[in-house]
């Protein structure tokens, strides 16, 4: 785990070098350039971590020519029933061949962060990669689009890229243009990459082993449930083993102590149950006068003067708010109705060319920016994962506006203007 990690910010670290390079050469040869654009000049990469999107789609498109095969597939029974019914027949099961072929890597992706147990994997929550196929089935019968234009963004990135390339007057410049710009677009695809392979692929396989160690323990008697064992932390856990072990190698009768594992495990849940009905405040501590740190302005959107934004947003009336001041993190302007997405198995209810507002997306909901009209997040930079799937996706979008989700409700209609980074509240639901 500790080796994962260790990847997991050598990789993202020098994508954010890379950008940050990239966009203070951009500054300097051009005053004025919006942050949307020097972001549009990076899209367009080829990254692993919309693979399992591009599986799905793929998937669709092989069983929408077959009437049988998309008929079970756009049913509303459960994907095991489904799973089922596909085995009775010689499509069904060749379809189901090319799905195997899918799942393993790349639909061992959370359904959430990835950084939490109880979020589940398109492995083990099935509903979830199966509700996006029926979607797209319907949508590619309808004659829609289902995939990013991939060529097209290259194309019109490269097309920008040559235009602010001719409006440099010196070779020098020339060369420091081209030099940062060839290492952004090397390594910047790693930005999401190390998401796939670190918080999604590796930690699936990680919480599957460690419910192996939770369902040892509950067999042995030591924990009442499998996921107990994710309220002790790494220090304790060999603890609980060497107990188990202790006992077991001591003889038959012996006690072990699993009245004490267990009670610890009964008061951590009673905690976690009264931190869920906990309203907390927005931040803790003493709020800096400023904020100079590289990578928490470009990841989070935290600038000294979004949080004195925040601050003023303490005491918000959600009622008397009409405008919303966040990052310009993918161009584009366009109006539209607004689905909250607070909780994750909420990400199922978007319909077609709603505005999705969130705390902050995840790598997982992928298959819903080819549904959305735009984004808007509480929380996230230019480098936020919503900002990088906006550009790729050509999906206007602001990140970082502290209190969307506090502020707007599913069903207002708002313009998104994905150049300035304001959200204009247009009607009220």
């Amino acid at each position: 785990m500790i080796k994962g990690w260790q990847f997991h910010f050598q990789y993202l670290n020098l994508a954010y070098l890379a950008y940050l390079l990239f966009a203070d050469i951009c500054r300097k040869l051009f005053p004025g350039v919006s942050e949307s654009t020097i972001g549009k000049l990076v899209a367009g990469a080829y990254v692993q971590m919309f693979r399992p999107e591009e599986e799905l789609c793929r998937l669709a498109k092989l069983a929408t020519p077959i009437k049988e095969v998309a008929k079970i597939l756009k049913s509303d029974a459960p994907p095991q029933e489904k799973i089922q019914a596909l085995r009775k027949t010689a499509e069904g099961n060749n379809w189901l061949v090319e799905y195997e072929k899918s799942k393993d890597p790349w639909f061992f992706v959370s359904c959430g962060s990835g950084w939490i147990h109880y979020e589940g994997s398109w492995t083990t929550k099935l509903e979830i990669p199966f509700g996006y196929l029926k979607g797209y089935i319907e949508r590619i019968e309808r004659g829609e689009k289902i995939e990013r234009d991939l060529p097209s963004m290259e194309k019109a990135r490269a097309e920008l890229a040559e235009e602010y390339r001719k409006l440099i007057k010196t070779d020098e410049d020339r060369k420091s243009f081209d030099d940062t710009y060839k290492a952004v677009r090397t390594i910047y695809k790693y930005a999401e990459d190390h998401l796939f392979w670190v918080e999604h692929w590796f930690h699936t396989i990680w919480f599957d082993k460690v419910r192996e160690f939770g369902g040892l323990l509950v067999k042995r008697g030591m924990l009442k449930k499998v996921d107990d064992i994710y309220l002790f932390n790494r220090f304790e856990v060999p603890y609980i083993i060497e107990d188990l072990v202790t006992t077991w190698a001591l003889g038959e009768g012996v006690p072990s102590r699993f009245q004490y594992w267990q009670a610890k495990a009964e008061k951590r849940n009673k905690i976690l149950e009264a931190a869920k009905k906990w309203d907390p405040n927005p931040a803790l501590g003493t709020p800096p006068e400023e904020i100079a740190e590289p990578f928490t302005i470009m990841l989070w959107g935290i600038t000294t003067e979004k949080v004195q934004e925040w601050l003023k947003g303490v005491a918000v009336v959600p009622t008397e708010v009409t405008e919303l001041k966040g990052f310009a993190s993918s161009a584009g302007v366009v109006e539209g109705k607004v689905r909250v997405v607070k909780h994750l198995e909420e990400i199922t209810e978007i319909e077609q060319g709603e505005i999705l507002v969130c705390p902050t997306t995840n790598p997982a909901w992928a298959p819903i920016f080819t549904k959305i009209k735009a984004s808007i997040t509480d929380i996230g930079g230019l480098t936020s994962h919503a900002a990088i799937v906006c550009r790729e996706y050509g999906v206007p979008s602001v990140t970082g506006t502290g209190i969307a989700t506090s502020v707007l409700k599913t069903g207002d209609t708002v313009k998104v203007d994905g150049n300035t980074g304001i959200v204009k509240i247009l009607k009220r639901a």
